[in-house]
């Protein structure tokens, strides 16, 4: 498409530019005419007489513009679009922290989408991922960024008028820096930061200065939530009991004189107040809690709260729960989620519902920053880059006054992102079994359960019996094979799911069909699996390693993937190991398989038979084995 600008593009070309192969447009004298001109804040889009308008308030909205012209305009027809955003704020948090830190290209790539889409603003959680220069082992072999590669990520989302800005962990949630022996002088327990320690301060105030350095935005959060061990370890041993509200008002104090002296404005999660008011002082979501007045009092109000929720469905939970935080007397900020954590494929049931709730009360409410948070819990065998259709939801709310329009929503993620919406959803197949709770609202991951879980010990076996499983993976594997578009330049999106349900159509019940082989002393059957299947179910596995290592060094630095190497290796190698013990039994090497003789129990309460999906498990080590991983004698 040849376009030709008129007004005053000085500084939309970088973007324009950047964006030119992704829309195929060119500048060219013989191209249609496009006026560019500032608006009082909407964003009108049109063409009319061969001529076309992009009116734009802010910068990132032009970019939207943009997209929506190339979009409606290919054929030339007249078309009017007015739209008014909703948000000011509002755009992913990216968590480079759990092992999948994005590449310069593949972040550049999601900025450029988030352009399209319109959207202002992204975060990117590091709790050791960037560089202190006074501390080697903060994000040692962690794929850590260099002050330089963040200083680019910012240069690139500001072309297109993307406010880019650092999140941290300035008390908890620090495991991987504080494992290093020779830091333990910073350590109160596992992962919280020995509060009162002049040593501990000088490393908060190197982590603010380091992190906030590369940035031209004055935002910071500065995390502090789910710090419930704070106090309880080394602290406590010096100290002696002292009231966790009285440690954390006290460390955030301190932090807050370190952001206010560089000019930062700081945010943070609000989860440990809540808590720490509710009956039980552990409660995010105690529907009855009341923020005491003295708490109240205490806490700076120049500090942004950042209310975070993923998975209520109904908007009265919203409702109730911001109005909880509104004795706080802060300005208030809401993070909900796009459901990549802990499973191989995106909660779309659960993730399109709750956003779409939360991001109606929000626009009711006042609430005028907002952000889609994409964790990588346990490793992170799914992708930011499988959210995008969740992102797009983000986007669409941000410039419609009422729910955004599905067809118009598919529409237009498959502008923005060269795939159709319901590819996208085929994601949540991967858990959505049958089974599961409406929309997979318990958040089950069978997906990953299954795929670790040893066949011999079959720990979650009993709460997929009689599901039939293989059924379900086998249809979900033909319906993304129908429907990827080689084309597409995400199309590789779908190899590793769909490599993943060709493993899982003949692992998923497999621990079934050997125990009831084995119990009905079934040798013929025993043989077959031993020489057929769990070879075949090996060699599946092989092939989906294969395409999720491509996938993953396409995508992130490659510290991280030694990790997900490892467990497909462990899966391989416990496949050979259960054909050696079939064989070894029905050849009559030994008496019995004492793993078989195991009565199967339910692995949870999270099951079907409680009406609470068919199972959930947040770490791989839990599913593969309920032996000892590792031992701690003193987690502090």
């Amino acid at each position: 498409m040849k376009l030709r600008f008129e007004g005053n593009l000085n500084v939309l070309l970088p973007g324009i530019r950047a964006l030119s192969q992704e829309l195929q447009i060119v500048e060219a004298e013989d191209g249609i005419v496009v006026r560019v001109e500032p608006s009082s804040g909407e964003l009108e889009v049109g063409m009319e007489q061969g001529k076309a308008y992009i009116r734009y308030g802010q910068k990132h909205q032009f970019y939207r513009g943009l997209g929506l012209l190339v979009q409606h305009g290919l054929h030339g027809e007249p078309f009017h679009l007015r739209e008014k955003q909703q948000f000011d704020t509002i755009g992913p948090m990216f968590d480079l922290s759990r092992n999948a830190v994005l590449t310069l290209d593949s972040f550049k790539f999601m900025l450029r989408k988030m352009a399209l889409m319109g959207l202002n603003s992204v975060m990117l959680y590091l709790e050791d991922t960037y560089e202190i220069s006074e501390e080697p082992y903060f994000g040692y072999m962690r794929g850590r960024y260099t002050q330089a590669e963040l200083k680019e990520i910012d240069d690139y989302a500001d072309q297109f008028g993307i406010e880019a800005f650092p999140s941290i962990q300035a008390l908890a949630h620090l495991e991987e820096f504080l494992k290093w022996e020779p830091v333990k002088h910073y350590k109160d327990t596992k992962g919280a930061l020995l509060v009162g320690d002049e040593r501990t301060d000088r490393l908060v105030e190197q982590m603010i200065e380091s992190v906030s350095a590369p940035f031209r935005s004055r935002k910071i959060h500065i995390g502090m939530d789910e710090a419930e061990e704070v106090g309880r370890g080394k602290y406590l041993d010096h100290n002696g009991y002292t009231n966790r509200f009285e440690i954390m008002i006290g460390h955030l104090d301190k932090v807050l004189d370190m952001t206010r002296r560089r000019g930062l404005k700081a945010m943070m999660w609000s989860d440990m107040f809540l808590k720490l008011a509710s009956q039980n002082g552990s409660d995010y979501y105690d529907m009855k809690t009341q923020i005491p007045e003295e708490m109240a009092r205490r806490i700076p109000k120049d500090v942004d709260m950042v209310y975070w929720d993923y998975n209520h469905m109904e908007q009265e939970d919203y409702e109730n729960l911001i109005a909880k935080h509104r004795p706080l007397g802060c300005n208030l900020v809401f993070a909900g989620a796009v459901w990549v954590f802990n499973t191989f494929g995106v909660n779309y049931g659960l993730s399109l519902n709750a956003s779409d709730a939360a991001l109606q009360v929000c626009k009711r409410e006042g609430i005028r920053e907002v952000y889609a948070t994409m964790w990588g819990d346990d490793g992170m065998e799914s992708n930011p880059f499988a959210a995008l259709l969740g992102l797009q939801l983000y986007a669409e709310h941000a410039y419609s006054e009422a729910k955004p329009d599905e067809a118009k929503l598919a529409e237009r993620v498959k502008f923005c992102t060269g795939i159709e919406a319901d590819a996208f959803l085929t994601f949540k197949d991967l858990d959505e079994v049958p089974g599961s709770e409406p929309n997979n609202q318990a958040q089950s991951n069978p997906s990953k359960f299954l795929l670790y879980q040893d066949v011999l010990l079959g720990l979650f076996d009993k709460q997929i019996e009689g599901l039939d499983l293989s059924a379900h993976y086998t249809k979900v594997e033909q319906d993304i094979r129908s429907r990827r578009v080689k084309e597409a330049e995400l199309d590789y999106l779908f190899e590793v799911p769909e490599r993943l349900c060709g493993v899982l159509k003949r692992k998923s019940e497999i621990g079934i069909e050997l125990k009831r082989a084995y119990d009905d002393k079934d040798t013929g059957t025993l043989r077959r699996i031993a020489t057929e299947v769990l070879p075949e179910i090996a060699e599946a596995v092989r092939e989906l390693r294969a395409a999720h290592r491509a996938q993953w060094l396409r995508m992130f630095k490659p510290f991280g993937w030694e990790v997900i190497d490892i467990r497909y290796g462990g899966v391989v190698n416990r496949l050979d190991t259960a054909s050696l013990r079939l064989l070894d039994y029905v050849e009559g090497r030994i008496g019995q398989i004492e793993e078989l003789e195991q009565e199967r129990l339910v692995y949870s309460s999270s099951n079907r038979f409680n009406n609470r999906g068919v199972g959930w498990c947040s770490y791989y080590y839990r599913m593969a084995s309920p032996n000892v991983f590792f031992h701690v004698m003193n987690p502090f």
